[in-house]
């Protein structure tokens, strides 16, 4: 439920779960940089790391997560998809707004039992589809579906391209590993351009997979309109900058998007504006826990296609 009890331009507070790579890079100075939020403290499953970001942003480290809770409105999560999973629910549970990662989970199962939660207890959500958050990108949207009313997509491409994951890449050693090597590229930037080719050309039915999940992995889509797409994905290719790109084509003509010179500073003051205002007076988000889950399920059918060699479609899915 929206905080009515405290004023509408009193900053969120907001604990911060995780103390790793992305969490200094760009959970905490999300919280430290505005009016709109506040950080209240640090809580990571390695106390070394949380209590050095926490001196370097000034704020207390918790010796535990429920400490975490008792001294925030909202829970920020940094960490891999399968600690949210678990320590999302509670939070939910306790009444906390919820500012979350992708994938939601490390299986559907997960993400599943946390939007339930979630819709349970009432509590706010976004969820950091950091792209979405970018005027560019809400222009891109706007256009396609202009574009398909005047003539429906019959095809679409899309990549997401970085080097991210190599050794030289721009991720630590500890960002590189754990999950990511785990899960695979496919639950790593999979859901950022599944979400965003999804919303662009109309929603995926069913995936087919190939290719080498820690390598490059290429997603043949079919769409509810008719629509066929191709979509790669790959953290392990030495670009100078991420590359992210969508075209949609149809009996008109194409609609291209882009991140090239995307400035991704514009991004967080609307990330934590939009949080902040769902806190304090319910109004919708970009991207809240619903929809992220729609981007699970597709990763989910991804992952099986892998499993079965064939498409899988979306109502062949649990839940």
């Amino acid at each position: 439920m929206p905080n009515v009890a405290a004023s509408t331009t009193e900053p969120v507070r907001i604990g911060l779960v995780g103390a790793g790579y992305w969490a200094k890079t760009m959970h905490a100075p999300l919280h430290s940089t505005g009016r709109q939020t506040a950080l209240t403290g640090i809580w990571s499953p390695h106390p070394e790391r949380a209590r050095q970001l926490a001196s370097e942003f000034g704020v207390p480290a918790f010796d535990g997560f429920r400490q975490l809770l008792d001294a925030s409105e909202a829970v920020d999560f940094a960490v891999p998809p399968a600690v949210q999973g678990e320590l999302a629910v509670e939070a939910a549970e306790a009444g906390k707004a919820l500012m979350l990662e992708k994938p939601l989970g490390a299986t559907l199962d997960q993400a599943e039992r946390l939007v339930r939660t979630v819709a349970r207890h009432s509590v706010p959500t976004i969820v950091v589809f950091t792209k979405r958050f970018h005027s560019r990108t809400r222009d891109f949207l706007a256009r396609a579906a202009e574009h398909a009313a005047g003539s429906p997509p019959i095809a679409v491409t899309g990549r997401y391209v970085h080097g991210g994951l190599l050794d030289s890449g721009f991720l630590d050693a500890s960002a590189r590993g754990g999950w990511r090597r785990e899960l695979g590229v496919l639950f790593d930037l999979g859901p950022h351009l599944l979400d965003l080719v999804d919303a662009a050309s109309g929603p995926i039915v069913s995936i087919r997979a190939s290719g080498d999940p820690h390598e490059a992995v290429v997603l043949a889509t079919e769409h509810a309109n008719g629509t066929y797409g191709q979509l790669l994905l790959s953290g392990r290719v030495a670009t100078a900058t991420a590359l992210t790109d969508v075209d949609i084509y149809n009996h008109a003509g194409d609609l291209h998007y882009t991140t090239s010179g995307m400035d991704h500073e514009e991004v967080w003051p609307t990330l934590r504006t939009e949080f902040a205002s769902a806190v304090r007076a319910g109004t919708p988000v970009t991207v809240d826990a619903a929809r992220a889950l729609n981007a699970q399920r597709l990763v989910e059918a991804a992952r099986l296609s892998f499993e079965r060699r064939c498409p899988v479609t979306l109502t062949e899915l649990s839940g």
